[in-house]
């Protein structure tokens, strides 16, 4: 399921809505953010938990990038690692 809104649309922005069961397998809430990732890049889009959403599936939104029929990722971003230095 993809929805790509139009200027003016009273919701939008990136949104990647998943059923409570995935979303509890993947450790996300709703509300949080997740990195959608596909083929051609990844974007940081807002969880959105959707039961009518079958499990395994994901419904987008406004995520550039990424067909419908493509397979996606998602994931919960890693912000307790710290990054890596050259030093």
């Amino acid at each position: 399921d993809y929805i790509a809104t139009r200027k003016g649309d009273t919701e939008r922005g990136p949104q990647v809505r998943l059923s409570s069961e995935d979303a509890r397998f993947r450790l996300l809430s709703d509300g949080e953010l997740a990195w959608v990732r596909g083929k051609r890049g990844q974007q940081l889009a807002e969880v959105v938990i959707d039961d009518s959403i079958p499990q395994h599936g994901c419904g987008l939104r406004d995520i550039p990038g990424v067909l419908a029929a493509e397979a996606v990722r998602v994931v919960k971003p890693d912000l307790d690692t710290p990054k890596r230095t050259n030093a």
